[in-house]
């Protein structure tokens, strides 16, 4: 297996954290193939796609996580996709000159939404202000104010790369579970809440050390040897991640549906043809009028019902 394109789940076992790791290349250059991103879009979408992959992991869920940020700025939006499985796709829209723009600048007064779309069951959001200075910093924020969650993000992109780790206390622990029962017997709540307070800083701390260089150049392994080599680090076994879009003739021709008949009429009296392009990964699709009759013709079979 590659030693890029994959993602690898950690426990620190003893500490009641867990951790993801991730590493993206021919992915990540997919996605900025399908459009002439500028550089700081690049970078932006990179971090991103390397955040869904790390999020995605703190799910037990079949479907799909989003990321998606809307600003004022010259960045209308920033929009990546996950699914359980791993596979990722993006966009982002911008207008004007993003050269030399910092984060803040480029997205201007925005916010943060994470959606959780499952196969089967309901669909929850997440929204908050986009007030950070990075990525990491607004996602650390999310789970602070919305999941109370313990959670540290690094991202990072470059030569070609993105990559990040992620560090989070595990659910309901602040800490340890096992580890909790030996080291604060015989605490108060108080001192034992402290206990962990302080646990978490201090390996938050050691991951806090790791440099955009280490990260994106070296594999999970040896990143988390660096890190936490005083630890008991337990790793599982990669996972492959790849670009993979949702689109297809079946799913847009169900979108025109949805349209109607009437104003698929009027678009083809004007243009000859129904023209359909994904924002994600720029393939199109093209239907002409007997095609278009063909969507609305009595027992019309339909495949696939959902709507992209």
């Amino acid at each position: 297996m590659s030693e890029t394109d994959i993602c690898q789940r950690f426990l620190i076992n003893d500490r009641g954290l867990r951790g993801q790791w991730t590493l993206l290349e021919a992915s990540y250059q997919t996605v900025l193939a399908k459009h002439d991103y500028p550089l700081e879009i690049q970078g932006l979408l990179g971090e991103l796609l390397a955040a869904s992959i790390l999020l995605s992991a703190t799910l037990k869920f079949e479907g799909t996580l989003s990321i998606q940020a809307r600003g004022e700025g010259t960045i209308n939006l920033l929009s990546v996709e996950c699914t359980h499985d791993h596979t990722v796709r993006a966009i982002a829209r911008w207008q004007g000159d993003t050269r030399g723009q910092s984060f803040r600048e480029l997205l201007g007064k925005a916010i943060l939404a994470i959606t959780i779309t499952p196969s089967q069951g309901e669909r929850y959001q997440g929204i908050v202000p986009l007030d950070g200075d990075t990525v990491a910093q607004c996602l650390e924020h999310y789970f602070q104010s919305s999941e109370q969650l313990k959670t540290q993000i690094q991202l990072f992109h470059g030569n070609n790369r993105a990559g990040g780790l992620l560090l989070q206390a595990l659910p309901g622990t602040g800490g340890s579970l096992e580890g909790a029962e030996q080291v604060l017997h015989g605490q108060s709540y108080e001192e034992q809440q402290e206990a962990r307070a302080e646990e978490w800083h201090r390996v938050a701390g050691l991951a806090a050390t790791l440099s955009a260089e280490e990260l994106l150049n070296l594999d999970c392994n040896t990143v988390l040897y660096r890190l936490f080599h005083e630890e008991k680090v337990q790793v599982f076994a990669p996972e492959m991640v790849r670009f993979h879009c949702t689109c297809s003739r079946q799913r847009t021709a169900n979108a025109l549906e949805q349209i109607g008949r009437e104003e698929l009429d009027s678009i083809l009296a004007e243009r000859g043809k129904v023209d359909v392009t994904c924002q994600f990964c720029n393939e199109h699709y093209v239907f002409d009028p007997v095609d278009v009759a063909m969507l609305f013709a009595a027992g019309n079979p339909q495949a696939d019902s959902s709507i992209n």
